[in-house]
C-alpha cells in the first residue's frame, strides 16, 4: 500500500465522492440489472450520478484503481466497479498511526 498514492487519488473531491459511493453502493445506486453490492456498480451509473463526462469518469476510475482503492471488472460491454474495502480500512489505520 502506497499511502502517498492513495492520498493523491483522494485529493480530488469527485474521486473521493466516488469512493464514498462505492463503499455503500446500495445507499447511492439502484439497478434492475444487478445487485450493486454483490456485482459492483456499472460505470454508466457513476457517470449519471456524478454528472461528469464519460472520459472524466474513466480517468478518475483509472486513478482510483491504480491507487488500489477500487476493483474494476469488465463484463461484456460493461465495466463494473467495487470499493476495495480491505485496502481502505488498512489505509485508515495506517494514516491514524502516521499522524
Amino acid at each position: 500500500m502506497n499511502v502517498i498514492n492513495i492520498l493523491k487519488a483522494l485529493s480530488n473531491e469527485k474521486r473521493l465522492q466516488i469512493v464514498r459511493w462505492l463503499k455503500e453502493p446500495d445507499k447511492h445506486f439502484s439497478s434492475s440489472h444487478c445487485d450493486v453490492s454483490k456485482d459492483g456498480v456499472c460505470v454508466g451509473l457513476i457517470e449519471k450520478k456524478s454528472g461528469l463526462s464519460q472520459s472524466t469518469v474513466s480517468q478518475y476510475l483509472s486513478q482510483l484503481q491504480q491507487a488500489g482503492l477500487i476493483f474494476t471488472e469488465r463484463r461484456g460491454q460493461w465495466t463494473y466497479c467495487k470499493a476495495n474495502t480491505n485496502l481502505i480500512n488498512e489505509f485508515i489505520k495506517e494514516l491514524k498511526a502516521m499522524i
